[in-house]
């Protein structure tokens, strides 16, 4: 393509890029009226941003004038400064993220968040299940001495549910770094795996789903039901889910490197890795709140069973009320403004 029909096919959105960085929904004359010029408007900024870039990089490859790269050029980082720079400046608005922006994002990813969901719960579900029928087949995923030692720490007779720190001193501090390396290290991998075309997240997904569901329904078999099921109640939720969405960033990552569409590959990384690390923020806030009630809540032997069964469900009741419902109102809000 020439670049007089590049420009030409392109430039009413350069312009529109232009008025919104100089001033967004300017005005021009027309026959003496006042009639507002179109702007790059929030739902389409995303895709018009990355049809941007792209202009950017067919004109270098194209070998256009640099003149016109220039230009380009400048635009688009304009475009980064006016976008990322004004987060910035809000700093990094973290209240309205968690707010709206977490769970209307988890929303629009509905479908690696499902299947993230799928790939962890099905196989520690099953796994569950299947040992209170075959029992014995705990052994295939846990080595012996290792269920041995869940049973230690989990067993009526234990003075301290859980991990326990050889220093008791300092027995709190150490009990919730150890549960913060072991939930970040879980987390780390259903993420990273993402870059080897998300196999490396299917893969931790469903293995640590089957060694959950291995340790719970071994220890349910055995009768640890009020010391494992009461210690697990409280930071289930936040742990679990922070497992998902972490294991959902990195099939969001491995989705761009399998299906880039039009773009480059590297391209469609770059885009996913900015949705990515959205969802691993979520994920990093519940996996450190889990930390937290585990090391200084889930071992008291102190409340009663049914207490903490109790709020073990009210948190998950919460935590699925927030990502399905919160942030729906201000959506409906700018909808129904830009209706009138």
């Amino acid at each position: 393509m020439k670049e007089s029909q590049f420009v030409q096919l392109r430039q009413d959105e350069w312009q529109a890029w232009d008025r919104w960085l100089g001033e967004t929904g300017t005005r021009r004359e027309t026959r003496g009226k006042a009639v507002a010029e179109p702007a790059i408007t929030p739902d389409v900024l995303p895709a018009s941003y990355r049809r941007l870039c792209h202009d950017l990089s067919l004109a270098r490859d194209r070998h256009y004038s640099s003149a016109l790269t220039d230009v380009l050029q400048q635009r688009v980082l304009a475009a980064h400064q006016r976008v990322y720079g004004a987060r910035r400046r809000l700093g990094g608005d973290w209240v309205a993220f968690l707010a709206a922006g977490l769970p209307a994002l988890v929303r629009r990813e509905w479908r690696v968040v499902l299947a993230a969901a799928a790939l962890f719960f099905i196989p520690l579900l099953a796994t569950l299940g299947l040992l209170q029928i075959y029992p014995d087949g705990v052994y295939y995923l846990v080595p012996p001495e290792q269920a041995a030692r869940y049973e230690r720490m989990y067993s009526p007779e234990a003075k301290h549910l859980g991990y326990q720190p050889s220093h008791e001193a300092e027995k709190e501090l150490l009990m919730l770094a150890f549960y913060i390396g072991h939930n970040v290290r879980i987390d780390f991998q259903c993420f990273a795996g993402g870059i080897i075309f998300g196999l490396g997240s299917v893969f931790f997904l469903v293995y640590n789903g089957l060694m959950i569901g291995a340790v719970a329904g071994h220890l349910t078999h055995m009768g640890f039901i009020e010391t494992f099921w009461g210690f697990v109640a409280g930071h289930s939720a936040p742990e679990l889910i922070g497992i998902v969405l972490s294991g959902a960033a990195g099939l969001r990552i491995g989705m761009a490197l399998i299906a880039p569409g039009r773009l480059r590959r590297v391209d469609a990384l770059k885009d996913a890795a900015r949705v990515a690390v959205r969802l691993l923020y979520g994920a990093a806030l519940l996996t450190f709140s889990a930390a937290f009630i585990e090391a200084l809540w889930s071992p008291s032997r102190e409340m009663p069973f049914g207490f903490k069964i109790g709020v073990g469900l009210i948190l998950w009741g919460i935590l699925l009320a927030y990502f399905l419902l919160a942030g729906r109102e201000g959506k409906g809000r700018a909808r129904a403004a830009r209706s009138h």
